[in-house]
């Protein structure tokens, strides 16, 4: 039998301002943060190393290839330029050299945002961990700038090497084919820029993001557990 003095609804209000405990302690939702950050990192170096593997076997192809480059060749023949055995030897001299220095580029960005994964998954520590995908972020964003750097730098050593060899032949354009070459170029060199933006931004970006967003939720725990 119930007690006399049991009071049920007492007993309901009793129970309804019980304070309801949160589905995920502080521990528990800081564990899951750096296991999805930890996720993210790892995505970022896979993509990188296909991305170095791809351009690795298309330079190679490219290397043992035949077929000579029908669009640079063109564009010299357009300048008046004779297309002898010297002008293209230097030519696949120089792109292979460009080709090689750019794999060995990505190559070591493969390498460092491998050594980033490697220390961010065994960091214990939440602000050292705070640190590191910092540290990642950073690094990410280097690799953008250096793969638009180069494509600057290269589009100007190659242009270089068309007016050497312009001047080795003794070849003086008129002022529309210069006007015309140079807005080329410019034209060239902005649409490869935006081009590698875009890609970043789309392939990368959503990634970084949903890092980014991480990290702030990290540093929250981290000034919520300083207080």
């Amino acid at each position: 039998m119930l007690n006399e003095d049991f009071n049920i609804d007492q007993f309901k209000k009793s129970w309804q301002e019980q304070p309801v405990s949160d589905v995920y302690n502080t521990s528990e939702i800081e564990g899951m943060l750096n296991k999805k950050s930890t996720n993210y990192v790892k995505y970022i170096f896979w993509i990188s190393l296909a991305e170095f593997l791809f351009f690795a076997i298309v330079g190679i192809c490219t290397i043992f290839s035949t077929q000579r480059s029908n669009s640079f060749t063109n564009i010299l023949e357009k300048l008046g330029v004779q297309m002898n055995d010297d002008v293209q030897m230097n030519f696949e001299h120089l792109y292979f050299a460009l080709k090689v220095f750019s794999l060995l580029i990505t190559a070591i960005f493969v390498f460092l945002f491998y050594r980033n994964y490697l220390k961010i998954k065994v960091e214990c520590n939440l602000k050292n961990f705070i640190l590191q995908i910092i540290k990642f972020k950073r690094t990410v964003n280097l690799f953008i700038f250096t793969n638009i750097g180069l494509l600057i730098v290269f589009s100007g050593i190659i242009t270089y090497f068309i007016m050497n060899v312009l001047q080795a032949q003794n070849i003086h354009l008129n002022q529309a084919t210069l006007i015309g070459f140079i807005t080329g170029i410019v034209i060239s060199i902005g649409l490869g820029v935006l081009l590698i933006w875009l890609y970043y931004r789309i392939v990368y970006g959503i990634i970084m993001s949903r890092l980014s967003r991480n990290l702030e939720q990290l540093q929250k725990i981290e000034q919520e557990q300083e207080q």
